[in-house]
């Protein structure tokens, strides 16, 4: 609970406050180790009762129209406007941030069904918060009863490392060098080739076995759509990642997918099998998450020519 000066709340998620979720919290920390309390719309937020002493009464697991905020204090001088500026650009400040995040997210997930809110959601104080969770309540509540039973997994696919463009290959191996008896040819022997000529036929075998990749990419991700469309209930479709979260592969398709409990694991499943027939690519299930990507209602799908689309590597 946020009540000094120098101190903001800060939201973590909405929920429906239950018995269960309450006693989940006593034991669940924030962002710098801070107790994680719940926020309804009608009274200040509920902190964990201390050692011994009886709980307040909590809302009924029965009522769905009650909400609440799942917040904790976090320092002024740190999440105001002006710092949190500074602190964007500070990336294991804010690595340690979005841990604490999903941390908690997580572990009320377990519990309860949770609309995740953006990181770094701060408000002046509990008042301020108390007033948000009222005005945005339908929009909370809605799509917390679409979420319901529901948990998002990842899909990704990656190509393998590009080559140096530049080395032998086993199909295209260097020229030896020029000999009174087996001077270098082409394939039908015909010439000598030269050094700028093997090395503009290895670009060219490596560019067409890049291009057989890219395709064998594209089909794994015809066959994941195909599943997907049995199996889920909406698609998100994010950029593909790139830098240290990759590696040496290239991510070439980020989607994320809101899935019915009920078919978690037939999905998970028949993605696993389905893309074995596609060993030249990395096919790669995460999850499961908070719905993290569907907090908000999905954009309008993409046009049926983007079924299954990949962004191709850059030549």
């Amino acid at each position: 609970m946020s009540t000094g000066q120098d101190f903001l709340t800060y939201v973590y998620a909405a929920v429906r406050p239950t018995e269960a979720l309450r006693g989940l919290l006593n034991d669940v920390h924030g962002i710098d180790r801070a107790p994680v309390t719940l926020l309804t719309e009608a009274s200040d937020a509920v902190a964990p009762a201390p050692s011994g002493t009886p709980a307040a009464p909590a809302p009924s697991d029965a009522a769905p129209d009650v909400l609440a905020f799942v917040v904790s204090p976090v320092p002024r001088g740190d999440f105001d406007e002006a710092a949190l500026k500074e602190h964007f650009e500070d990336l294991r400040w804010l690595e340690n941030v979005a841990r604490a995040h999903h941390d908690v997210v997580q572990a009320v997930a377990a519990r309860a069904t949770v609309l995740p809110l953006r990181m770094a959601t701060v408000y002046q104080d509990d008042s301020r918060a108390r007033g948000a969770l009222v005005r945005q309540r339908h929009v909370f509540a809605t799509r917390l009863a679409q979420l319901d039973a529901h948990t998002e997994y990842g899909v990704k696919i990656y190509l393998p490392a590009a080559s140096d463009p530049a080395a032998p290959t086993a199909a295209a191996p260097t020229a030896a060098a020029p000999s009174a008896d087996a001077p270098p040819a082409d394939q039908d022997g015909a010439e000598p080739l030269s050094p700028g000529k093997a090395y503009l036929r290895r670009r060219g075998i490596q560019h067409h076995a890049r291009e057989r990749v890219y395709q064998q990419a594209q089909e794994a991700a015809r066959t994941v759509e195909a599943i997907a469309a049995r199996y889920t209930s909406e698609r998100v479709r994010h950029a593909p990642q790139s830098g240290a979260l990759t590696g040496p592969r290239e991510n070439v398709l980020n989607d994320a997918y809101l899935v019915p409990d009920r078919n978690a694991d037939e999905f998970r499943a028949a993605v696993t099998q389905a893309t074995q027939d596609f060993p030249d690519v990395l096919v790669e299930v995460t999850g499961p998450w908070a719905p993290y990507s569907f907090a908000m209602p999905a954009a309008e799908d993409p046009s049926p020519g983007d079924a299954g689309d990949v962004r191709e590597p850059a030549p």
